[in-house]
């Protein structure tokens, strides 16, 4: 098996701005800082991001995921130092990553909310030229950039888009709702110049759950399992609103990815639109054509998954060009460091054709990826081929002992405070 995730995280590391700005915005780059209980953060325009654990669990027990502010001495170094992060990816049989941002947020809101915006757009570009050259670029056919927005300008954030085209990146990341962050949304025309950018740079545009900083919550009071649970649920949003915009059938050569969205929802979903606008665009005015619905988001939409046993099972009904898988490094659901395991699990009765497409094939297309000349040729680029390498990488699930973990279970969690982090 090879496999290429489409969705991992990184941790940002303390240097990232270092030597990547001009003269005149260096002193007003983000912090990294450490705070007097020991944990880490970075400071910008006086506010202070921690990085909350749940971002970065990966080698810790369960019992130890929560939301308190961690340290990077309490970090697993594959989450912000690059080398040890391939070293990771070996010991799990991980070819290739596509990885999102922490501190900045999914889609650069931290940026956005610059009031000055020539400084927010020299911190754009500053962390998407490290992004690029450095996490990306150090170990060469092993990350598939994805740059942060421009998202506050939709002209800016265009050519934004062309400058890290033409570095290489054929993703970048935005939002699954703008309004929300209090831009038009993507029934207007606003975006346009945006989404022609990425149509015309071959630039797949990724959705993240949770990058319009709003997520389903049932009641401010509910149990975080509530939460955690309707989490993918927000996805189901996104796929309605770019199916009955006009943005897919305006940009025939658009690709929008659904990350960490899952895939066992969808036939359903199909469906349901098909049979709206069956009974009811007559009225509502929708007009695909000689297509259905169901059609047009086939065409244009690449769905995402982690661990999705329905999904798999339902692939006749989805189209599988367009599935690919996610490992979530380091998440609190990340199947880390057995991810062709768990995978396999999910993968009885599934053709060898179809699991590489699943597996690799259709990242490798989309996202313009191509790892084997890189590496010297696609033997060299398998599960069983990459864990050779990191034979005696410690992967064991270690605690961290951390005081401020304990009596969790008592804690009280405001959720609207968590959706907006």
């Amino acid at each position: 098996m090879v496999m290429v995730s489409v969705d991992d995280h990184v941790v940002e590391p303390p240097n990232l701005f270092d030597g990547r700005l001009p003269a005149k915005y260096v002193d007003l780059a983000p912090k990294f800082i450490t705070n007097e209980d020991g944990t880490n953060a970075w400071l910008y325009e006086g506010q202070i991001l921690p990085n909350v654990a749940l971002n970065a669990v990966a080698g810790r027990p369960r019992e130890e995921y929560g939301l308190e502010p961690t340290s990077f001495d309490q970090l697993r170094p594959g989450c912000y130092d690059i080398n040890e992060r391939v070293k990771d990816m070996d010991a799990n049989g991980l070819l290739g990553s596509l990885c999102f941002p922490s501190f900045p947020q999914f889609c650069g809101q931290l940026f956005a909310r610059t009031e000055d915006k020539d400084v927010a757009l020299a911190m754009v570009r500053a962390y998407n030229d490290w992004h690029i050259d450095e996490w990306c670029g150090t170990h060469k056919g092993r990350f598939i950039p994805c740059p942060l927005p421009a998202i506050w300008d939709p002209e800016v954030l265009a050519a934004e888009v062309r400058r890290t085209a033409a570095k290489g990146a054929h993703a970048v990341t935005f939002s699954e709702n703008p309004s929300k962050l209090g831009w038009p949304s993507i029934h207007s025309d606003y975006w346009d110049p945006f989404w022609k950018a990425c149509s015309d740079e071959a630039v797949v545009v990724c959705m993240h759950i949770g990058s319009s900083s709003d997520v389903v919550i049932t009641s401010p009071d509910a149990p975080i399992d509530c939460l955690i649970t309707l989490t993918p649920m927000n996805i189901v949003q996104a796929a309605a609103d770019l199916v009955w915009s006009p943005v897919l059938r305006k940009f025939p050569d658009l690709k929008v990815a659904l990350s960490e969205g899952g895939i066992g929802w969808i036939p359903y979903f199909l469906e349901r639109v098909d049979y709206n606008y069956d009974r009811h665009h007559l009225w509502t005015g929708q007009d695909f054509g000689d297509q259905l619905p169901s059609q047009v988001f086939n065409q244009h939409v690449l769905t995402c998954f982690i661990d999705d046993r329905f999904g798999i099972a339902s692939r006749e009904f989805l189209d599988m060009d367009n599935v690919m898988w996610e490992c979530d490094y380091p998440h609190s659901d990340s199947t880390w460091p057995t991810a062709p395991e768990t995978l396999s699990k999910s993968l009885d009765g599934v053709s060898d054709y179809d699991i590489d497409r699943i597996s690799h094939l259709n990242a490798m297309r989309h996202f313009h990826y191509d790892p084997f000349t890189e590496l010297g040729g696609k033997q060299n680029c398998t599960v069983g081929a990459l864990r050779q390498r990191a034979v005696g990488r410690d992967v064991a699930i270690k605690s961290q002992n951390m005081d401020s973990i304990s009596k969790r279970g008592t804690r009280s969690v405001d959720l609207l405070d968590i959706a907006k982090r």
